[in-house]
């Protein structure tokens, strides 16, 4: 569905007709549009129906794509390959996406494209869920406290679930939206802590399900309930609603948030190609700042969260029931039915430099590819670098925000000092350290994962 550009607000009907006149020749003032004129004024952005989408919502209808003088449709793709297609083939100019997107791109992983982000939209956000029958298996090999599972949960219990099913040579299947998504790699990360191989990916088989304790394949989001509840799989790792709506509808319960894997990962991107990038430099500029503003809208108060929730739940947004999205949105997650817990970091759009595209984490998204083959070879660290820098584009988000600050309408603590690097992170659910800069050192710490040698 799409959301149609507002061809009708007085608002930008005025500023058409200025711009088509040439405003400033006639003495009246042009559109609230203060930097350099955008080259594409009308745009076409998509997205997939999940909460994160938020960003792009948000900057549409609260007129901050307007501010900039951009008449912005938006419109839901059927899937992820879809929409990146459509971007790569100029139907749309842009789209919300998983972070490994632009990246396994670049790269070469499945499609070969020139995709650069110069926003990262959110942290956290997703969730990994298991069906009924499932949880009813695990549960007895979890810690208790007060009568309810002690948490995080890790995959050491579910580990023991699929023992005893390949015992009985049953295979154990999970979902998740995308070879190089995000989820993808998350559900990867928390099973191979847990002991359980996820798989690999080979040059001769893309499927990743070589030398799996647990097969992995794609599921749609919107789909991820339906499929695990008519059985196709047993589990999945999705963003939301659609943990909250297995909670919802009683088939399934979420064992843990991504948040609790590995705090403020970075989930999805803004991407274009790099060919739109160059030809389009202050459009660029101009969707950064009206995204960097919806980020902060959506960050600034409880009652901006419980608008948002309210517009996400439209038919043409997300178009899940406002209850289901407003679980997580508004700073609460429920796991079992009735056993809803704070949960304050589940989405974050702004603070804690949320929407800056660091260098290090798009390393990260690289090394675990490596790590299951999708990156067949070994590379040097260096390489690594220079493919983050090809992709993540600090120097526009930079422009970006800087502008924003001289208009007064962020400050300039809101921009993080950097050098695109975040300091050594101790916060993942295995307890391995991450350095950025390192990464092949940091590869070699798994003991389930390629090592330098292993070719994929």
């Amino acid at each position: 569905m799409t959301a149609s550009p507002r061809h009708f607000n007085r608002r930008q009907f005025t500023a058409q007709a200025l711009a088509l006149a040439g405003a400033t020749t006639l003495g009246l003032p042009a559109h609230a549009q203060k930097g350099p004129r955008p080259e594409k004024e009308a745009l076409k952005f998509g997205f997939i129906k999940l909460t994160d989408c938020a960003p792009l919502v948000i900057a549409y209808e609260k007129g901050f794509f307007e501010d900039e003088g951009l008449f912005v449709t938006l419109e839901a793709q059927a899937n992820w390959k879809v929409l990146l297609d459509r971007v790569i083939d100029g139907q749309l100019d842009g789209a919300h996406m998983l972070a490994g997107q632009p990246l396994g791109a670049s790269i070469g992983f499945g499609t070969k494209a020139d995709i650069v982000t110069a926003f990262s939209m959110d942290l956290n956000g997703n969730a990994i869920t298991v069906s009924n029958a499932v949880w009813a298996e695990m549960k007895p090999h979890l810690p208790m406290k007060d009568g309810k599972v002690v948490h995080p949960v890790k995959a050491d219990a579910l580990k023991k679930v699929v023992d005893a099913w390949k015992k009985e040579g049953k295979p154990f299947k999970m979902g998740m939206v995308f070879p190089v998504s995000t989820h993808n790699y998350e559900l990867r990360y928390w099973l191979a802590a847990g002991g359980l191989n996820p798989g690999y990916y080979t040059a001769s088989d893309i499927s990743g399900t070589q030398r799996a304790d647990v097969l992995l394949s794609v599921t749609p989001p919107p789909q991820m309930p339906a499929t695990m509840e008519a059985g196709t799989i047993h589990g999945y790792c999705v963003g939301e609603p659609w943990n909250q709506q297995a909670v919802f509808k009683g088939i399934g319960v979420p064992v843990i948030t991504d948040h609790q894997i590995w705090k403020n990962n970075p989930e999805k991107v803004f991407g274009v190609m790099g060919e739109w990038a160059k030809a389009n430099p202050n459009t660029h500029v101009a969707v950064i700042k009206a995204l960097i503003r919806a980020g902060q809208w959506l960050d600034a108060s409880m009652a901006n969260r419980v608008e948002a929730v309210k517009i996400l739940s439209k038919s043409q947004y997300v178009g899940a029931d406002a209850e289901v999205i407003g679980n997580s949105m508004t700073g609460t997650f429920e796991f079992e039915k009735g056993d809803k817990r704070p949960a304050p970091d589940f989405n974050v759009f702004f603070r804690d430099y949320a929407t800056y595209p660091f260098y290090s984490d798009a390393i990260w998204y690289l090394t675990q590819m490596r790590r299951w083959g999708q990156i067949t070879e070994s590379k040097p660290d260096s390489w690594y670098m220079e493919t983050a820098k090809r992709v993540y584009r600090p120097d526009v988000y930079l422009q970006a925000a800087n502008a924003l600050v001289a208009e007064g309408k962020i400050k300039a603590t809101d921009v993080p000092k950097t050098d695109s690097f975040k300091p050594v992170d101790n916060t993942f659910i295995d307890g391995v350290a991450y350095d950025g800069r390192k990464p092949n050192e940091y590869l070699s710490k798994f003991k389930i994962g390629l090592k330098e040698s292993d070719k994929g």
